[in-house]
């Protein structure tokens, strides 16, 4: 060998294996310490960005008429589209595979960069056909810039993804956190300017922007050569399950507000959107990093049956004892709610925030059934499951158009209650260690809090308590009744008293773990 030759091997020797990025053996260690560590700091960041979020909300609406949410609102039935379509499902085979390497992480990145580009470009002819579906003709110009959103957060999503597979939590959430803060935050500054509608196209682009930066900041993984796409057909085939059964289900879950537009026009929309903000803000908020936590703690138990359905169970039933008391509360004064964060002139939105509080009792632990399916493997199930409940809710949407927003969402309430959740849970615990019984179980403890928080709120109603004070002080009160009914309920049921316990020994277990580390 010549001098050079040794050179060249000398150096390859010291240059860093890219596969280290992707490796999670390091993981096993401390797995479950990993886990509450990045929940608590994902849902510390999350809470953080609730409170901001709530915040805009309020003010927003009340710098802006409600046409300007629906005008937007109309795009963001195609967005969301497009983003399932940008992503693939590549994100999560990222983080579920036990075994990914650098070259295959590589084709998956120029895969969704590819992607990003492409529903960008979708948007320009989809464009005039919005503007003549909807009869707006700013629609135009509003989903052109829109679309610049695609190609930037199409360079994130491998980075991101391989933040979520090292279980890196701290830096996902300050990822996320500041893109929405800072993208909140020029929304409102150009509202005060006088943006009108356009405000909410600032925001997400400067949130796209805020990712993208973030994400290569943060992650020192670096994509190689666009080649090797035959050796990620299985990825493909899995992101195709998944983008497919999302796909289905985001095109039920915006059919209502794309049929509403249609039928009734910007202004029902518009209230008919910001109550669904209402019920979706909390819920999102919640759903999101918890996905981020549990999607690569369940895809690295998949092979320890009692440990998984454990993990599963503990995080689903901590779930509903925050959830479903919050749903409760707008089930029982959505009055106050409305009155409260959006002001007198969105009072309309009453009756619609009363049925969409029923849908929020099932949909945050309806939301965890497709980490199942994931984790598990399943998704071609997942596909299947998403085709049969999508059609279900486009009927229950079709049922309730002609009855108005109010009809929409009483609709989908109460079939989804009746019909579709107990068919999914169903789906989801015939195979694996999450049975259809330990499915209901976990809710038990909460439903039956919720119901006393909405007999316990009516009766201060009734009595006249809340409606001799301010809105905002009534709202308060409401919620200090409905806390302490919640945690007086979990008190005195074994099975959420053992988790009210652990929620207080969530402290001392960190520090412990702190010290240990």
């Amino acid at each position: 060998m010549d001098d050079r030759s040794r050179h060249r091997v000398a150096a390859a020797s010291l240059r860093p294996d890219p596969d280290t990025h992707l490796r999670t053996d390091h993981l096993q260690q401390d797995m479950t310490g990993r886990s509450v560590r990045g929940g608590m700091i994902t849902v510390g960041a999350q809470l953080a960005k609730v409170v901001a979020q709530f915040g805009v909300t309020v003010v927003l609406a009340r710098l802006l008429r409600p046409e300007a949410f629906g005008l937007v609102a109309m795009v963001a039935v195609v967005i969301a589209f497009l983003e399932l379509f940008k992503d693939f499902g590549l994100s999560a085979a990222t983080v579920q595979r036990p075994h990914i390497t650098h070259a295959d992480t590589s084709a998956l990145f120029w895969v969704n960069a590819g992607l990003g580009v492409a529903a960008g470009l979708l948007m320009i002819p989809l464009a005039p056909v919005l503007a003549w579906f909807y009869g707006e003709p700013a629609l135009v110009s509003v989903t052109l810039w829109l679309a610049v959103g695609f190609v930037l957060s199409g360079l994130s999503t491998q980075h991101l993804a391989v933040l979520r597979r090292q279980m890196r939590f701290t830096a996902l959430a300050m990822i996320l956190m500041w893109s929405e803060i800072i993208g909140m935050a020029v929304a409102v500054a150009a509202a005060f300017a006088g943006a009108d509608y356009w405000a909410l196209v600032a925001q997400r682009l400067v949130w796209a922007l805020c990712l993208l930066a973030g994400a290569w900041m943060f992650c020192s993984w670096r994509p190689g050569r666009p080649a090797g796409f035959r050796r990620v057909r299985d990825l493909l085939r899995f992101g195709g399950h998944v983008t497919g059964s999302n796909l289905v289900g985001t095109f039920v879950r915006n059919l209502d507000q794309m049929l509403i537009g249609w039928y009734w026009g910007s202004t029902p929309l518009g209230l008919y959107e910001r109550a669904y903000k209402i019920l979706l803000l909390p819920i999102n908020n919640l759903n999101a990093p918890l996905f981020s936590v549990a999607m690569p703690t369940l895809s690295r138990l998949a092979d320890q049956p009692a440990l998984y359905r454990r993990a599963y169970l503990g995080t689903v039933e901590k779930l509903n004892m925050v959830t479903m008391p919050c749903a409760a509360l707008l089930i029982a004064v959505p009055g106050l709610v409305v009155r409260v964060l959006f002001g007198p002139n969105w009072l309309a939105a009453t009756p619609i925030v009363a049925w969409l509080g029923v849908a929020a009792l099932y949909q945050p632990i309806g939301y965890t059934c497709s980490w199942l399916f994931m984790t598990q493997d399943r998704t071609a199930e997942m596909l299947r499951w998403g085709l049969i409940g999508s059609a279900l809710n486009a009927a229950l949407i079709v049922v309730g158009l002609p009855f108005g927003p109010v009809g929409v969402a009483a609709s989908i309430a109460a079939g989804g209650l009746v019909v579709r959740i107990p068919l999914l849970f169903w789906a989801v615990g015939r195979h694996g260690p999450v049975s259809l019984g330990d499915l209901v179980r976990s809710m038990l403890p909460s439903a039956g809090a919720s119901v006393a928080i909405v007999v316990a709120l009516v009766l201060a109603q009734r009595a006249g308590i809340l409606n001799s004070m301010t809105a905002v002080a009534a709202l308060a009160l409401a919620v200090a009744i409905a806390a302490l009914v919640a945690l007086a309920c979990f008190a005195i049921m074994p099975q959420s008293r053992k988790a009210l316990a652990e929620f207080a020994a969530l402290p001392q277990f960190l520090i412990r773990r702190r010290a240990n580390a």
